[in-house]
C-alpha cells in the first residue's frame, strides 16, 4: 500500500495507522491483526522519545531513516515495534501497542503459551507475531516479512497520555496515545466492547 500518509505528520500518522492490517510471514507461519493502539514519539523535541535532543546511538540508529522503516528495541526482555515516520532529519515514529488478532490465532497462542491476551500490549503482539529485534530491526514495511495493508476504519478515536514514561517531565501529559474507542484489544485500559469492537 501507499505509505506516504506516514511522511508529513507523526501525530496524524499514529491515528491513520489505527485499523491498518499488520501481517507477518515468519518461519512459514502467517499471522495478522488490526492496529488498535498507537503512541506517537516526536523525536528531537519530545523528552519521551529515544531521539530527544538529537540523541543518536547504535540502539536508535534506525530512527534516522525515512518513513516506512521498522525500528524494534527491547525493554525488560520484550520486543517493541515502531514504524518510522517523516524523513531522516526528523527521527520520529509510532509505537504499535495493540492489535486485534485476525489470522493465525492458533500460532499466536502457541508462541505466547496462552489462549488469551495475545496482542494487547507492545511486547505481547511482537511475541505473538514472531517479531524480534535481531532479524527485523531496520527492515522496511512491505519489503520483507512485516507488511501493512488497508484494513478497518475506527468509528471513533480516543486520545490519552502515553504509558510508561512517568519520569519524562512535561512529555508525560502529551495526548499522543491513540486507541480505537470501544475496542478491547488495547493495553492497560479496561474497555467495555462497543458494537463491532469500535470499527465502522
Amino acid at each position: 500500500m501507499d505509505l506516504s500518509f506516514m511522511k508529513e505528520d507523526t501525530l496524524q500518522a499514529a491515528q491513520a495507522l489505527l485499523g491498518k492490517k499488520v501481517t507477518t510471514v515468519i518461519d512459514g507461519a502467517v499471522t495478522s491483526g488490526y492496529i488498535t493502539e498507537t503512541e506517537a514519539y516526536l523525536g528531537i523535541e519530545d523528552k519521551a522519545a529515544h531521539a530527544f535532543q538529537g540523541r543518536r546511538t547504535k540502539k536508535n540508529e534506525m530512527m534516522y531513516r525515512e518513513y516506512g522503516g521498522i525500528y524494534i528495541y527491547t525493554m525488560h526482555g520484550h520486543h517493541c515495534m515502531n514504524f518510522i515516520t517523516r524523513d531522516a532529519a526528523s527521527p520520529e515514529g509510532v509505537l504499535i501497542r495493540g492489535l486485534e488478532p485476525a489470522d493465525g490465532i492458533e500460532i499466536m497462542q502457541e508462541r505466547r503459551g496462552r489462549m488469551d491476551h495475545l496482542t494487547d500490549g507492545p511486547g505481547k503482539l511482537t511475541k505473538s507475531m514472531g517479531i524480534r529485534r535481531d532479524p527485523h530491526n531496520g527492515l522496511r514495511l512491505n519489503q520483507g516479512p512485516i507488511m501493512i495493508s488497508a484494513g478497518k476504519e475506527p468509528a471513533a478515536i480516543r486520545e490519552s497520555k502515553r504509558i510508561g514514561i512517568d519520569n519524562k517531565e512535561e512529555a508525560v501529559d502529551y495526548l499522543y496515545r491513540f486507541t480505537v474507542c470501544g475496542n478491547p484489544y488495547v493495553s492497560k485500559d479496561r474497555v467495555l466492547p462497543a458494537v463491532n469492537n469500535g470499527w465502522k
